[in-house]
């Protein structure tokens, strides 16, 4: 018997008052509609503060912010995750800093403009207890070499953690293309995982559009990368926006996907 798996991943844009008409409060519930129609098993969201997050944890209440290792640090963005609890349970989760020190809070090297982190999962189904290991990042919006070092301390990082019994997922805002060096570093490192959107044969286009809808000059800089024991079944940018708002300055990225 197949099982079905739904994953959501966007940037969700932090909470900036200068955004005007798009500005959190004007999108959050639009965000909050993107996600409940879609009835994820697993949200990874990235550049959300810590009041921003659990704004939109109250709202979603099928599913649950993964937030219980985390000590906050009140001017950092964190990516995060969220799980259903009727699908999933969770054993373990950390926060990884892509620096040279991960387990230093807030650190950061490489010359990342920002500290940026990976936030991780162990989690397993209810229905047949097979297991996932979540790795959601938001990597540095400067440069590649940085990115290049940011993602070699993520793999190697989970990797020390990640049984082989947890089919990988892996989802962000890596802030490059596809075809970068930053995505050969992970295939590199890790070539288990696949880009599903890549799989299916979809034609490339901009995940981030800066509240236009449009980005002609852009690329599909979010990803979700998963273990080759799941199967594609569809994945698509969702495009809504209401009276000219947008749920983030991202395009909400949504998959299917079977094992």
């Amino acid at each position: 018997m197949k099982h079905q798996l739904k994953v959501v991943s966007s940037n969700i844009r932090f909470d900036n008052p200068t955004d005007g008409n798009h500005r959190w409060g004007n999108r959050k519930d639009i965000l909050k509609e993107c996600i409940e129609e879609f009835s994820p098993d697993i949200l990874s969201t990235q550049e959300g503060y810590r009041l921003q997050l659990e704004s939109l944890n109250e709202c979603l209440p099928h599913l649950n912010l993964i937030s219980s290792h985390r000590d906050w640090i009140k001017e950092r963005m964190y990516p995060s995750l969220f799980y259903n609890e009727k699908t999933l349970e969770v054993e373990s989760s950390g926060d990884i800093w892509l620096s040279e020190t991960p387990n230093v809070p807030g650190s950061k090297s490489f010359k990342s403009a920002f500290p940026r982190l990976c936030s991780w999962a162990s989690l397993k189904f209810k229905s047949n207890q097979k297991r996932l290991f979540l790795a959601n990042c938001h990597l540095d919006h400067i440069l590649s070499e940085t990115r290049k070092e940011q993602v070699r301390v993520l793999v190697e990082e989970i990797e020390k953690i990640r049984t082989k019994n947890e089919a990988l997922i892996l989802t962000g805002d890596f802030n490059d293309d596809p075809t970068s060096s930053v995505r050969k570093v992970i295939e590199g490192l890790c070539p288990v995982l696949y880009d599903p959107w890549c799989k299916l044969g979809l034609a490339e286009e901009s995940s981030h559009h800066s509240f236009n809808g449009t980005n002609p000059e852009g690329s599909r800089i979010d990803w979700i990368m998963v273990d080759e024991r799941l199967n594609a079944a569809e994945i698509f940018l969702d495009k809504r926006q209401k009276n000219g708002i947008y749920p983030s300055d991202h395009f909400p990225l949504k998959a299917k996907f079977l094992f």
